[in-house]
């Protein structure tokens, strides 16, 4: 139903997505996100509309407000606020739906959202030393406090596989499709709309034609022995960045601009122990509330972190595989966390904008310390 206020994105666009330590490896977080955002302004000039907010995700950064520091790069008028949201993996999306909120208020007419990460760059830290311990590196935030589960994410994936019954071969198949769906996208020129040059890298480098099955099923456990999650179906460390103009279906309507509606979107928690298994009960929440079926979704991008924990999620679900990441996912494309969740809504508008008729997408995460995130969109116009 069409409101004046509904928060509508009109722009979508993301750097390519780079192997950690390879294209953009000299390049900040803040380097990857200034350009993205200079482009979305520039776009969005012609409405006469300031920049109300700009609010992007990032997990492992240096701190001292990404987004203040890559908007101000970025030429954004000191006037322009900025925030900078951690919602893990699922932060990308989280900034759209804080977006989406600002809108549906009345508190902004055009926000910037999306996410960043740079892996290559990510600071050193130590936590303190404790008596005469020496200081131990720190390599990830606790997703639990002490006596909770709080595993790493190979092994919680392995987790997920052995407790939802997920193959290792099904595992292989999903991770071939991947990257031979994301090749044969990247050499037909599919993705080079939506990608923003940064120093003149417009070419995502992970998608690999000859990752088959064949090749895929000599890879061994890589998290748990006997485990059946290897480094061939799970999605590579990363570097990259996503954001999206979100603006009123008024804006969106009077400069005749095709968008994509937010419907709704939601957040759960659910089993730490279990990590990958969380944008079930998000989707579960999103689709009783709008009254949505899982039939009607068109158009489907969860987060392959893992094969394994993406076919759990289906299964749950009962989702139509045919529609999930239809140009590949993250293991082909690679994970750039605090962007994960908005290269999703990137990849959303590419394919329900090209025509068809299309009507809901649906862009959904699973985050470690066991929650979910999950956003419902349909074509405006």
């Amino acid at each position: 139903m069409r409101t004046d206020n509904a928060p509508v994105i009109v722009a979508a666009r993301r750097t390519a997505i780079a192997s950690s330590g390879r294209g953009f490896a000299q390049h900040t977080v803040d380097a990857l996100a200034a350009p993205l955002l200079g482009s979305i302004a520039a776009e969005l000039a012609a409405a006469g509309r300031p920049v109300d907010e700009v609010i992007l995700g990032n997990c492992l950064g240096p701190g001292g407000n990404v987004a203040r520091v890559a908007g101000l790069r970025a030429g954004l008028d000191e006037s322009v606020p900025a925030v900078t949201v951690d919602r893990q993996c699922g932060s990308g999306l989280e900034a759209v739906l804080q977006a989406g909120t600002l809108l549906r208020s009345g508190e902004a007419e055009l926000v910037i959202a999306g996410g960043a990460e740079s892996a290559s760059t990510a600071p050193w830290r130590f936590w303190p030393p404790q008596g005469e311990a020496q200081p131990e590196r720190y390599t990830r935030a606790p997703f639990a406090p002490i006596g909770w589960p709080d595993p790493e994410m190979g092994p919680a994936a392995d987790a997920v596989a052995a407790r939802y019954g997920i193959s290792r071969q099904r595992q292989d198949d999903w991770a071939a499709r991947s990257h031979d769906l994301a090749s044969s996208t990247r050499e037909r020129g599919g993705f080079d709309a939506e990608i923003v040059a940064v120093d003149g890298v417009t070419r995502d480098d992970r998608p690999r034609r000859d990752l088959d099955r064949g090749r895929l099923a000599r890879f061994g456990a890589a998290f748990s022995a006997g485990g059946t999650v290897t480094a061939g179906n799970s999605c590579g460390i990363s570097d990259g960045a996503a954001a999206l103009a979100v603006t009123t279906e008024a804006v969106r309507a009077e400069l005749g601009l095709p968008g994509l509606r937010i419907v709704a979107a939601s957040t759960a928690g659910s089993d730490p122990a279990l990590p990958g298994i969380g944008a079930v009960a998000a989707v579960r929440k999103l689709l009783a509330r709008t009254g949505v079926a899982t039939s009607e979704l068109d158009a489907v991008e969860i987060t392959e972190a893992f094969a394994a924990q993406l076919l759990a999620v289906s299964d749950e679900l009962g989702l139509d595989e045919e529609r999930i990441s239809a140009s590949g996912g993250a293991i082909a494309l690679g994970h750039p966390w605090g962007a994960s969740g908005a290269v999703l809504v990137v990849r959303l508008a590419a394919r329900m904008l090209a025509g068809g008729d299309r009507r809901y997408g649906l862009a959904a995460c699973s985050i470690g310390g066991g929650q979910g995130i999950a956003m419902l969109v349909e074509r405006a116009a």
